[in-house]
Formats: structure tokens, sequence, C-alpha cells
């Protein structure tokens, strides 16, 4: 399925309409006529068209001002700028203080329309299973569901599955798909909300029923700089985005969780655990089987018996998430959602059990794990279904936080049995420096930087009762090496290995 792009949306309304939608004194609109017609709006001075509003905003490596002329040219008849930014000529002008955070609610003005109710996830691991288990659950209860986010546009009932790279969409994207998705009667969705994104204003506009927390790690702190200021961006999502009446689901066992209870105060809170009895969606038992887990789940007090079919417990917490999510509905039947956890399906590229070599008894599972922590959850979950050696296969991204690589070799080193250092996806950086500051972690690894000759080494190295984790990379299709992307699956290289063998 082929969503549209902004240049084939039927919507056109006044500057005045969208100017109103916002809240008083956001925008300030002296120096537009309020009467001029805007047919798209657009943060892409290539993708603007005739009657286009073009948001001229300032980034990390560009500044949207520079593209004014290429907007107008292609037809732009207004312009969004910060409040003290100098004027173009011959172009209607609006100013804002915060002109991101504008931009999205005058593109959710224009876009109008969104599903009924819809939840957002942040945290650093699990938010993808998080959605995809919200959506599965929904489906069971015979709802028109989606989710959307690092796996794209995910409603296989609505025959709307699309393949997608960015947690986050920009604003424009995000609300285009809210619309298309509502036209489409999906009435229930569950999104990614990344740091990123929240940082940077682009759900804002997003009508949020309710918002999930997965948990705090260490990650992206080449752009936030501290883990203040990433949990700060992640708190947006309860603070400013989600209503008074809403319900925020929190984990209980993670370390923020009172500072996040805190800011939560005034909205209803439901809480979920592996280790406290005390909280609204509590395992009090767990025993590990060879394909999922037996547990005793207590929801607002009332037990349950199941069998989860997913192997580890960060998997188990994205499940309580996702079933406290779905509860958050006043009118979804709390047996029917609990229940669901037994049928929930894999998601692509989470902890994904690709085969074993021919006449072998071991297990190859593709992982998207690319922090220190959700790495040390997927070897210490496999740990149990290793009888002898545990293989980790790792990487680290170039132009990403460099602080984290010593240590993710570290946890390799910690949680498996032999390590394997290969190319993730190294962008502009020299793979092998990369390599190198991964290493300083794991100094008896292999060093090996071509991903596919490493894979298919690894494959050759398992006997039975081995068990390898090629991490990293996940559900991507590609590798980002310089300026191109390479086609790269990381799953099907698996195979080829084991067809190889």
């Amino acid at each position: 399925m082929s969503l549209p792009s902004a240049r084939q949306t039927q919507n056109e309304t006044t500057l005045h309409d969208l100017a109103a939608a916002l809240p008083a004194g956001m925008i300030d609109t002296s120096g537009a006529p309020v009467n001029i017609s805007i047919s798209g709006l657009t943060l892409d001075s290539r993708k603007a068209a005739a009657g286009f509003l073009f948001a001229a905003l300032k980034g990390d490596k560009l500044d949207g001002h520079a593209f004014i002329p290429q907007a107008i040219e292609n037809g732009a008849i207004c312009v969004l700028i910060g409040t003290d930014d100098p004027a173009p000529q011959n172009i209607a002008v609006l100013r804002a203080e915060n002109p991101r955070r504008a931009f999205s609610l005058l593109v959710a003005a224009f876009y109008k329309i969104q599903p009924e109710f819809i939840t957002a996830v942040t945290g650093t691991n699990g938010k993808t299973s998080t959605v995809q288990f919200c959506r599965q659950i929904w489906e069971r209860l015979n709802l028109n569901a989606a989710c959307l986010g690092t796996l794209g546009v995910t409603a296989p009932a609505l025959g709307m599955t699309e393949d997608g790279s960015i947690t986050t969409p920009d604003p424009e994207s995000l609300h285009r798909i809210l619309a298309d998705l509502s036209a489409k009667d999906c009435n229930h969705l569950a999104m990614e909300a990344s740091s990123h994104g929240l940082d940077q204003y682009r759900l804002d506009g997003v009508r949020i029923s309710a918002a999930g927390f997965t948990n705090l790690t260490h990650d992206h702190l080449d752009y936030h700089k501290t883990l203040e200021n990433y949990l700060a961006a992640k708190t947006r999502l309860f603070t400013d985005l989600l209503p008074a009446d809403g319900t925020a689901v929190l984990n209980m066992d993670d370390p923020v969780y009172e500072q996040l209870a805190e800011a939560c105060a005034d909205k209803t809170i439901v809480t979920y655990s592996l280790k406290n009895p005390e909280a609204d969606f509590a395992v009090t038992r767990r025993m590990p089987k060879a394909d999922g887990q037996d547990i005793t789940l207590t929801v607002f007090g009332r037990e349950y018996e199941l069998f989860f079919p997913r192997v580890g417990a960060f998997q188990l917490y994205n499940a309580l998430c996702a079933a406290a999510l779905v509860m958050a509905e006043a009118d979804c039947p709390p047996a029917q959602v609990i229940l669901s956890l037994e049928h929930l399906a894999p998601v692509r590229g989470r902890m994904e059990y690709v085969g074993s070599p021919t006449g072998i008894n071991a297990g190859i599972y593709v992982d998207y794990a690319h922090t220190p922590d959700a790495l040390e959850n997927v070897l210490t979950a496999l740990r149990p279904h290793t009888q002898s050696r545990l293989y980790a296969l790792i990487g680290c991204g170039g132009d990403r936080d460099r602080s984290k690589r010593p240590i993710m070799g570290e946890t390799a080193a910690k949680f498996s049995d032999h390590v394997i250092v290969t190319d993730d996806n190294p962008r502009s950086e020299e793979p092998a420096a990369i390599r190198v500051e991964v290493m300083t972690g794991c100094p008896d690894a292999e060093n090996i930087g071509d991903r596919k000759e490493a894979i298919f080494h690894a494959v050759s190295l398992l006997k039975d009762g081995d068990v390898l984790v090629v991490s990293g990379k996940g559900h991507e299709q590609g590798q980002k090496i310089g300026d191109k992307i390479i086609p790269f699956d990381d799953a099907e290289t698996v195979r080829a290995a084991i067809s190889a063998s």
C-alpha cells in the first residue's frame, strides 16, 4: 500500500481556519493575509507545491531558511519562521516563538481526522514490540487496529502495511498517515514515540488517550548529551501530550519510575512489574520453557494462569505494557485482553528465531539490540536455552553515541561465551575505527569487518547445544556505508549461511 504524498491530499483550508485551531498567541499572522487558501504544508522545499505553507525550521545540520527560495519557486505562498528570524520578501509570513510545535499543530489542524483511540509508547528499548503487541491484542478483539513506528505502518487487517525506517515520522507525514488510517476505518492505533520526535515536537497535535513507558537505558547521548536531557524528552509524552483524563502506563521496575510517577501525578497511573506484587499488572510467578514461559499474572487483584509464547523477561515487560495500554480503554474486556497474551506472535527482527544449521541442534536468533541494556536482555534471555556455548555477533553504528561502544563490547563479553565484532551501519565513520572502540570492551573478541563474512563464520562455529545472536540491525534491509545504503538483511544472510553449512 502506498500512502499518498503531500501533493495528493484533497484538503484545502484557509490560513485563518488553521490559525484559529492553535492556542491563542502561538503564531503571529500579521505578516500574512488570513483569507488565503492553504493546499498543503511541508518541511521539505522540494515537496512544496502551489498553495503550500513551507516551514523554514533550523536543524542540527541544515537551516530551512536557505531553502525558502526553492519553496517559493515550487509554489509555496506562505512561510513559517521564528519570532526573531529575518522575514523573506514576496511571500506571506507566519511567526512563532516555537515554530516546530506550531508547525505540528498546523498540520494536525489541516488533516483534522485521526484514529479514535491512540496510544503512544516511549522508552529506550521495547517500543516496537509493545506497539506490535497492542495491535495484535486489538485484532483479537475484532477491532480495526494499526501500529506505527520503526517497522513502518502495520495494519494487515486493513490492507495497509508499509515498511518504514524512522521511529517517529516528520509531522506532515505523521498526520497524513493518521488521516489515511482514519479514513480506512482504523479506530485503534499504537505508535512509537522516540526521544528525538518528542524533543522536536513531532507528536504535538496527536490526540493521545494513553501513553506507555518501557525503560530508560544508555542511548542517544550524542543528541541529548545527558541522561537527564534524554529522560526529559521522554517525559514530554506524559506531561505535555497526554491529556488530564489520559492513562499513563509505567514500568514499576525501572529506576526512573518514581520520577515519572511524580510527573504523571495528575493522570491515571497504571503500573506493571515482574518484581513488585503491588503493581496493577504483577507477574508473581514465571517459569521459563523451551518455547516461552508459564506465568501467574495478577491484574487489579484478579489472578490469571497462562502461557506466554515468547522468550525472555524483556518481552514479558513489553506484553504487560501493551495489555495495560489496551485496557486503558474502558470497554476492553480484561479477561479477553489477558488471555490474548497467549497468542502473541513474534515481531520481525525482535528475538526472531531464524533456524539451525542442518544436522545440528543449535539456535540462531536475529535481534535489533543496539544498546548495552537491550543486548544484555537478549543474551540473558537466551542463556537458559543454551546447553553449550552462547555466541554474540555485535557492532555499533557510525555517527552515533560513541560512549556506548566499549560498553557494548563489555556487555557481550560478560553475557556470552564468544564475541564476534563486525560492522553495523558505519555511515561516514571509518568502520575499522568503530570496531576498535567496541573491542576495548571485549579484547578477546574476533574482529571481522565484513558483516556477511562474519555471519557465515559465526554460523560455521555452531555445534549441538549452541545459540547464536546476530544483533544490532534486526528488521533493517540495508547497511549504511558512507552515503550509500547497501541492501542487507541479517535474517536472509543467516539463512544463506545455513544453506551453505
